[in-house]
């Protein structure tokens, strides 16, 4: 490991991930930059994407547009619309991936039925994929069959190891675990 270094500067980062309905109204979002410090700024944002997109087709493949110095990919299915934004100097193929591999883990959870009723049903897997896709802007997984596998395995099997737990399940162990140690 010595001598090894990241660099941060060329990995890829992602700012959001939002998932929209048929109003723009949010189902599911996660951001990862500071660049929306309010709720009210991000609701406006959510707004101003889905009011730029509306009028495309983005139904068959990813559509990619420029917004307020930000590159987003975005797809519509159904009542959802799917959004990725990156940087400006982001690159689209890298968004584009994390897009397809959002929808494609979300299409697996939700049994082929992807529209806004069965996503809000599910939304805990939605935000467990979220979780799986992006830490902290930086893309961890792109694949939507590993994506989902890892989400359902999380839902069935709480005594998965520690690594393969998000920090959120983790914490939530550790808290048990020093739970029982104290009732003893």
């Amino acid at each position: 490991m010595a001598g090894f270094l990241l660099n941060y500067d060329s990995c890829p980062v992602v700012k959001n991930i939002l998932l929209l309905d048929s109003e723009g109204k949010r189902v599911a979002v996660k951001y990862y930059s500071d660049d929306w410090p309010t709720n009210s700024a991000k609701v406006a944002f959510e707004k101003s994407i889905f009011t730029k997109t509306q009028k495309t087709n983005a139904r068959t493949e990813a559509e990619i547009t420029m917004f307020e110095n930000n590159i987003i990919v975005y797809k519509f299915v159904q009542d959802l619309h799917f959004f990725v934004t990156g940087g400006d100097d982001e690159n689209e193929l890298v968004l584009t991936t994390v897009l397809q591999g959002f929808y494609d883990a979300v299409t697996l959870l939700l049994r082929n039925n992807v529209e806004q009723r069965e996503a809000l049903e599910n939304l805990d897997l939605i935000l467990l994929c979220l979780d799986e896709i992006v830490d902290g802007g930086m893309v961890l997984e792109t694949d939507g069959n590993i994506i989902a596998g890892k989400v359902s395995s999380h839902n069935m099997d709480d005594g998965a190891p520690l690594s393969e737990q998000t920090i959120t399940q983790a914490l939530a162990t550790a808290r048990e675990h020093l739970t029982r140690s104290l009732l003893r």
